[in-house]
Parts: structure tokens; sequence; C-alpha cells
């Protein structure tokens, strides 16, 4: 038998068993992925460095404290997550019971990326357990040392009879796509996205997209240059770049450009040194075929800051570039990398035209002192999440969806959003089997009086009685 079908299925017939049904067992397996966290931390902190050359303070930030914390909020909310919810009922349904029960859709895939290896594989799974499902798990081949951290250590705080650890790069996942799942969550690039949303098309299999695209950031003439610039240097550069909702580029003023370019080369130094190449606080480039698509991209617009590589260490210092062309890749595709275009525009309108004139970001930031024009922003531009003077930070917020719209995905997650995305929401009503004389008016023979006090009774109205 194939080794997958033969995963597949072992999978299946635990889900068919009601084994991960019961909140004691979701919260039994939610504490075993917070035992993982914490028995491991230095060995995940290790494979981050080793992958990514991220610094402790950026994988703690971003990896493994985000991974705790959604853990934690599950296992607080999971008896009221999984609660029947109760809704509104008409007068004709005011002696039932009506309400939405959250099933777990049954085997779900989860694809992460290599960027945030844990993160991105760990939070999508804290709501697919919560939610009652059994998982195909597939980390990024490309970030080798947290896969095998996922691969080896993880199942052992684990039910495996009902989560497998899928390896293997492109072609593995392509054979993994050719079977059913009942729901898949991909994080990738678009055209990966696509590849995926069509191979679950085959099966009418529903789908979560956590794409890209490239993030505008708008910053005011009224605001402190330095101020922003602080801001936008530790969001774009974070990680060495390589973040789905970090800023792509900026669209400011002529005269707004040429304040931000000293106080983002004081930032830069300020935060990396004389010599960023020996900061133990930049991380590096994934892979060296990244690293050759990115330093084709220092060739586009003039090099304001930095624009030194190396090869060997998989090293692009923070570069700001000028005079880009719309034209240009750096202009046409998602950067993910420690390059930031500086575009200039005339005005706000021209800003919000600008924008609107590509695909939807996952992200959106506007920087001004004025409330209004963040909000003109915000009411006259789409984009999966927004924020206002800041970089990223409502990533932050489990009570905040992230997820994208349009070309840069779809779907939602994070904190009740991920048990929500991973349950599907039965509608459920239940009538008492007597009292049919109260139906005489719905049956055959049909009359004009009968239909007038049936579609009374159907409204979508809040009765004042209280015969429940």
């Amino acid at each position: 038998m194939d080794p997958v079908e033969d995963t597949l299925r072992r999978l299946r017939e635990a889900f068919s068993s009601g084994r991960t049904r019961p909140a004691e067992f979701r919260a039994a397996q939610l504490q075993g992925l917070g035992r993982f966290l914490q028995d491991n931390r230095q060995l995940l902190l290790d494979a981050l460095a080793q992958d990514l050359h991220k610094s402790n303070f950026e994988a703690e930030v971003s990896e493994i404290a985000i991974s705790q914390s959604e853990v934690d909020l599950a296992l607080r909310n999971l008896q009221t997550w999984m609660k029947d919810e109760k809704v509104s009922k008409n007068l004709a349904t005011q002696l039932d019971s009506a309400f939405i029960r959250k099933e777990p859709f049954g085997l779900v895939l989860i694809i992460a990326p290599w960027n945030y290896p844990l993160n991105l594989t760990l939070v999508p799974l804290v709501g697919a357990i919560a939610a009652g499902n059994c998982v195909v798990l597939k980390p990024s081949e490309i970030s080798k040392s947290v896969e095998k951290v996922l691969a080896e250590v993880l199942p052992c705080y684990l039910d495996q009879s009902c989560l497998a650890v899928a390896l293997g790069g492109p072609t593995e996942t392509a054979r993994l796509l050719e079977h059913r799942f009942d729901y898949i969550f991909f994080t990738g690039s678009p055209s990966v996205g696509k590849i995926v949303m069509a191979a679950a098309a085959k099966h009418l299999t529903p789908v979560t997209l956590e794409l890209g695209g490239k993030n505008p950031c708008y910053v005011d003439d009224d605001c402190d240059p330095q101020t922003v610039a602080n801001r936008v240097t530790w969001f774009r550069y974070f990680n060495a770049g390589q973040t789905c909702v970090a800023p792509d580029y900026v669209l400011c003023s002529p005269e707004t450009r040429e304040r931000l370019l000293p106080a983002l080369q004081n930032a830069i130094t300020r935060f990396y040194g004389d010599d960023p190449q020996s900061s133990p606080n930049l991380g590096r480039i994934i892979s060296q075929k990244h690293f050759k698509r990115l330093q084709g991209l220092l060739g586009c617009g003039r090099v304001a800051i930095g624009g030194q590589s190396d090869e060997s260490e998989l090293y692009i210092a923070p570069t700001v570039l000028v005079d880009v062309q719309e034209t240009e890749p750096v202009m046409q595709e998602e950067i993910f990398g420690p390059i930031l275009p500086l575009v200039t525009v005339r005005s706000l309108d021209e800003a919000i035209d600008f924008i609107n004139r590509r695909e939807k970001p996952l992200a959106l930031y506007a920087f001004s002192n004025s409330s209004q024009v963040v909000q003109r922003v915000l009411a006259q531009t789409s984009s999966g999440g927004f924020c206002g003077n800041d970089g990223f930070m409502h990533m932050t917020l489990a009570s905040l969806p992230f997820g994208g719209v349009g070309a840069s995905g779809m779907g939602r997650y994070h904190g009740k959003f991920s048990f929500d995305t991973f349950s599907h929401h039965r509608a459920c009503l239940l009538r008492s089997p007597g009292m049919e004389k109260i139906n005489d008016l719905r049956y055959p023979p049909y009359s004009p009086h009968n239909l007038r006090v049936l579609l009374v009774a159907m409204e979508e109205r809040r009765c004042s009685c209280t015969l429940l």
C-alpha cells in the first residue's frame, strides 16, 4: 500500500472512532504542545539560528512566545468555544431549540512555510487540535533544522494516531495533495497557493490560503522622520525582511523622502552597528536561491543606503532604494528580504490611487500625526490587515483575525478565529414530535390566509413571548 495512503487511512480511522472529539482529549493534546515548547526551547532556538541566523530575541518574540500564547488561550477558552451557540428564533420556531454546533472537519492538512517555521506551523495546529481534527503537518523542507525537530520531537508529545508529520519537497507535497483532505490550510506564495487551491478543487476541499503581496506603507509629511524611521526599520529588517506582513515599499512626498533617508540611516546604524554583517541581531537569507533573487533586485533604482552582500554568508545589508520605476522587478514582485524602496507621490490622493491600482495586500500601514489621514487611508483602501503609525503589532493580538483578501489570501486565523476556521458550523434545529396541529398552516390545500399567517410567523425578529 502507498505509505501516504496508509497514514491517511490510520488518521481517518482515529477520527471516525471519535477519539478527537472530547474536550478532555483536545486539552491533553494542547498541553502536550505546550510541553513541547517548554521542554525544547533551547533546541528550537538553536534550530532557528541555524536556519535563519535568527537572534534569540526575534525567535522568542515571533516564534516561541506567540505559539505558547495561542496554546494557553485555547486551553483557557476551549470549553466556551466548543459550546453550542444559541441563535435567535422567529415565531414559527419559538418552541424549538435552534443552535450552531461547532464540529471538526475531520482530517486536515497544514502546509507551513520556512520564514517563521515554528509559528506558522504551530499556530494553525493549535486551532486544528482545539477544533477536534486529525492533522497531517507538512513543515517546510527549506528550514531544515526546524523541520527535523518538528518531525522527530513533536510527535513524542502528541497522540500519533491523530497526527502525522509529512516530509519532503515540492514533489512530495504535490503527491500529498492528490489525496482527499477535509480541510487544507496553506501558508506561502500566491503562485503555490494557486496550485494548492487547484488540487483542493478536485475534491471540493475547503481551504485557507495565507499568502503575501506587496504591502504599502504611506508616510505623511507631518510625521517625525526619526520616529517613523525607527519603526519602519525594525519591522522591515526584522527576520532579514523575510516576513509576509513587512512593508514592501514606502510612499511619501519627495520632501519627506529627503528627511527619511538620514533618519533611516541613523536607525539602521543604531540597531545593527556600523557593520551590520557582524551584528548578532540581523538575520540571514534562507537559501542561495533566494539570495540570488534578492541580489538581482539590488540593481533596481539607485541604492541610497546599504546594498552590500556576501554570498558565502547569505548576507544582504539593510538596504534602501530610491528612484525605482514601477516597471522594475522590485516593484512587481514581493521582495521578501531586507530591501526597502522609497517611492515618491505628490499627494495622499496619488498614494491611495497607487495602492488601489495593485492587488490587495496582506497588510497596509499609514503614518501620520493626523488621525483623519490615517482614517482616510483605512477607509479608501482594502487589505488583509491595517496598522496606523506602527508596523505589524496587530499580529500580536489574538483578538484580531489574521488573513488576506483577494490575491493576498482567503480565510483567517489566530485565537478563536483559528478554532472557527477548523470547525464546521452546523446549523441545528430540534423540533417536538408532537403538536402537529400547528403545522396545518403550511400544508396543502394552500390558502391566502394561511400564507399571510405563515409569512408573519417566519419573519426574522425577536419574539417577546416567553414560552421557553
